[in-house]
């Protein structure tokens, strides 16, 4: 059974950084596309950022410039770093994982079968 389990969200000022975690377990595709996605009260989820098994990227336009998507294979664990912290960034974040059948990984959430809880970031302006 895939389990994915966010960790790292909080509250912070604007400017200020947080480092999500999300811990992979019971995942055994060898090919994967893994994502970050975060919802505000009131809007729709949207995509933050991908990365494949071959450690290719993608990030939301706008966040291109704040916010990094990195994995440990090792630790099997996916990270998403964010810097210089918005208000505009408050929501609750979520990790998602599928295998990856295509050569792109879909930015769209209804490409990913396995979702963790969501850990909720707060930045405070």
């Amino acid at each position: 059974q895939v389990q994915l389990v966010e960790s790292g969200g909080g509250s912070v000022q604007a400017g200020g950084s947080l480092r999500l975690s999300c811990a992979v377990s019971g995942y055994t595709y060898s090919s994967y596309c893994m994502g970050w996605f975060r919802q505000a009260p009131g809007k729709k989820r949207e995509g933050v950022a991908r990365i494949d098994s071959d450690g290719y990227t993608r990030y939301q336009d706008s966040l291109t410039s704040r916010f990094t998507i990195s994995q440990d294979n090792a630790k099997n664990t996916l990270y998403l770093q964010m810097n210089k912290l918005k208000s505009e960034d408050t929501a609750m974040y979520y990790c998602a994982a599928e295998e990856r059948t295509r050569d792109y990984c879909p930015w769209d959430e209804t490409g990913y079968k396995y979702w963790g809880q969501g850990t909720q970031v707060t930045v405070s302006s």
